[in-house]
């Protein structure tokens, strides 16, 4: 099988790991948002590119599940004598990835090559695309204005309203021509933030056409259980979009695209609404606080599909 995964984020990563652990390189192809990237202290930054491909490599911060473990902050120590931005924290093993990349790019490399050189030598076989090789940029929409997603995320703390999300540049943005559609068994929408994870890779110029025309099973993984998220602030988000914090209403927002919902123990109550918008609906203990969790819960979705 041909196993496509769609992830951002630290939730999409811990699912994303469980698949590579469970499925050999060449079975399974992660697809990564790419809306978070930008230009900083002249790096260019690819947040979930690096939150999957540490966690891959499994050299991630097992704590805040992205950055590097037993990481240094001896650059940010030193940028911030000098008046430096350091609103964005990156640390010394961190900025080794960033000033790499930025070499490869400016060398004419893609964010594809630059991400699968950058991959193979921290040690991981299964292959990271990015979305596409062409800028995507997310702003949340507040009541001030639009906010790059990064200084809205991690400078100003989630802490603005957001009243809706756009993509720049996604409507001219190719397809990384790399992702295998003509051979996909099924597509996995790993449990990531559904507005500014998945979103954004939807979002590419022909991404959800391309998805729909395999053929293969759609499923998607919800992030939210029990009325609540697991990490980052999804839950903040739809509530200030008036959307109900439920397991129901993320499937709703995937109606059309997603064949299979799978949902958490804890949200039995949910499965008829969710079968009502003509989706398969699974069961399964989708919080992963331990590798067993992520691997099982792989394995639960495999057989799901097959």
């Amino acid at each position: 099988m041909t196993l496509l995964a769609l992830t951002g984020g630290v939730g999409g990563a811990k699912l994303a790991l469980g698949f590579a652990k469970v499925l050999p390189p060449e079975d399974v192809v992660f697809v990564v948002n790419t809306g978070d990237d930008f230009e900083h202290l002249g790096l260019h930054i690819s947040p979930d590119v690096d939150t999957l491909t540490y966690t891959l490599a499994e050299v991630a911060n097992p704590v805040a599940g992205w950055g590097r473990k037993d990481e240094t902050w001896r650059f940010m120590d030193a940028l911030e004598r000098f008046g430096g931005e350091t609103w964005f924290r990156l640390g010394d093993a961190d900025l080794a990835l960033h000033l790499h990349r930025r070499t490869l790019l400016d060398a004419g490399r893609s964010l594809t090559d630059a991400t699968n050189e950058i991959a193979s030598r921290l040690g991981v076989n299964h292959t990271i695309l990015p979305m596409s090789d062409h800028p995507v940029r997310t702003r949340v929409v507040t009541p001030d204005g639009p906010l790059a997603f990064q200084h809205y995320f991690v400078r100003d703390r989630c802490e603005p309203k957001a009243v809706g999300f756009e993509f720049a540049g996604a409507e001219t943005a190719s397809l990384n021509p790399a992702i295998p559609f003509e051979s996909l068994t099924a597509i996995v929408i790993c449990p990531s933030n559904p507005f500014v994870s998945v979103d954004p890779i939807l979002a590419v110029n022909g991404m959800r056409d391309a998805l729909l025309a395999t053929g293969a099973p759609i499923v998607a993984v919800s992030p939210i259980v029990g009325g609540r998220a697991i990490k980052g602030p999804t839950a903040k988000m739809m509530r200030e979009l008036g959307i109900p914090t439920t397991t129901e209403a993320v499937a709703k927002h995937y109606a059309g695209l997603v064949t299979h919902f799978v949902i958490d123990k804890v949200d039995e109550c949910a499965r008829a609404e969710v079968a009502a918008l003509g989706m398969e609906t699974a069961t399964l203990q989708t919080v992963m606080t331990t590798l067993d969790h992520r691997t099982q819960l792989a394995r639960s979705i495999l057989e799901l599909i097959r």
